[in-house]
């Protein structure tokens, strides 16, 4: 619930034209304008902790061991009902 968390008020300056999308979008979701905005600022947020922690992973992986994984792998055409 909102109302239970510790929040923080912020003054925010938009663009006329971007106040009226997001009023429009808030609207079409049913939700406050307060509440969209705090929505798409945690998505953000999560979208960039997600590259953060990939990037991570991807500096712990290496070629070698990638083409070791993928020797392993049987060199087989993939099933009828498994193609496009």
């Amino acid at each position: 619930n909102w109302g239970e968390l510790m929040s923080t008020m912020l003054s925010l300056q938009l663009p006329d034209s971007i106040h009226k999308q997001l009023l429009a979008y808030a609207e079409q979701d049913g939700v406050s304008l307060n509440q969209f905005i705090s929505t798409a600022v945690a998505e953000k947020l999560a979208s960039l902790a997600t590259v953060e922690f990939l990037e991570q992973r991807a500096q712990n992986g290496s070629r070698e061991r990638f083409r070791e994984a993928l020797s392993r792998v049987p060199d087989s055409k993939p099933a009828d009902d498994e193609r496009e």
